[in-house]
């Protein structure tokens, strides 16, 4: 009975995460009140996806490491030239277009892990493609954003080290140890931890949206398409590369998740904290990183939703 509901539970996780998003919106003081807990419950998603995964998956990731330089490659070129284009078309204001590709600058979001662990897809490949990007993004998000949009900012290399030290490394690793420890013991409440990392990932995102309301209620329709769009191609471009370089179902699944979800809430910080000659910069800069976070759940989640239904009808 209880793996019923669970399962009922971790299946719809779309719905969940778009009811509790615009409950966020209209009622944010119950997420922002546990705001300082948020890499807490980020390390708890990541201990339980830990606890299911097996070291096999990983020793098909080192034996091909040639799948994570091209994932990569992928996140930091698709995106950012993707965002670039859009905002000459749409010819978006100057404060917005410098807050579209600084989001698509960024790296994969840690959120992907999750998508990629629901949807059944090479989580895995998805958490080396998160960890990879991140570390190299304190370089390449700048000068990405120098490139393509003349701003300069700030990122502390150190900072993003050790939150994805904290916030997914050691979580993983205890998960790791946990499932060794307990083998068999463990198996009998395995189903539990999908749950753990479904309610978790939804308070996160939930409490995105709380956080970056006033940014929400400054959206436009050219800004909302832009952000659709910019998330949909990377999206598509993500499973046409992996595609291209043949990669299997699992792993197209996961690079088409890792290119579309940018970690749009670093974005929304960075775009905080810009300085520029020219420009004033000011919170119009934030938006799109903000909507974006909202967009990008919502799509993964349901691609998640629909990967995982169909390798069940394959079953």
């Amino acid at each position: 009975m209880l793996n019923r509901i669970l399962s009922f539970y971790t299946k719809y996780f779309a719905v969940w995460v778009i009811l509790f998003g615009v409950f966020a919106y209209f009622v944010p003081a119950p997420f922002t009140f546990l705001k300082s807990g948020m890499n807490w419950f980020f390390a708890l998603t990541m201990f339980g996806i830990g606890a299911v995964l097996q070291i096999e998956d990983f020793k098909r990731i080192i034996q091909k490491p040639v799948i994570v330089l091209i994932g990569c490659c992928a996140q930091f070129t698709i995106m950012p030239l993707g965002a670039f284009v859009l905002a000459k078309t749409f010819s978006l204001p100057d404060e917005i277009a410098l807050g579209l590709v600084l989001t698509g600058s960024a790296p994969g979001a840690m959120a992907s892990n999750v998508m990629s662990y629901i949807a059944k897809a090479d989580t895995a490949y998805s958490i080396s493609l998160t960890t990879v990007s991140t570390l190299l993004c304190p370089l390449l998000t700048p000068a990405l954003t120098l490139l393509l949009v003349g701003a300069r900012l700030d990122v502390s290399f150190r900072e993003l080290f050790l939150t994805i030290i904290q916030t997914v490394i050691i979580p993983l690793l205890l998960g790791f140890a946990v499932r060794h420890l307990l083998r068999e013991k463990i198996q009998k409440i395995l189903a539990i931890f999908p749950a753990i990392s479904v309610t978790f990932i939804i308070f996160i995102c939930s409490l995105v949206i709380a956080l970056n309301r006033d940014y929400l209620l400054m959206i436009t329709l050219p800004i909302l398409i832009a952000d659709v769009v910019l998330n949909i191609y990377g999206m598509t471009a993500g499973y046409g590369v992996a595609s291209l370089f043949k990669m299997e179902t699992s792993r197209r699944q996961t690079l088409s998740i890792e290119i579309g979800m940018q970690n749009a809430g670093l974005g929304t910080v960075l775009a905080l904290n810009l300085s520029h000659k020219s420009l004033e910069i000011t919170e119009k800069a934030a938006i799109p990183a903000a909507i974006f976070v909202f967009v990008c759940i919502i799509t993964a989640s349901v691609m998640a939703e629909l990967w995982q239904r169909s390798l069940k009808e394959q079953k």
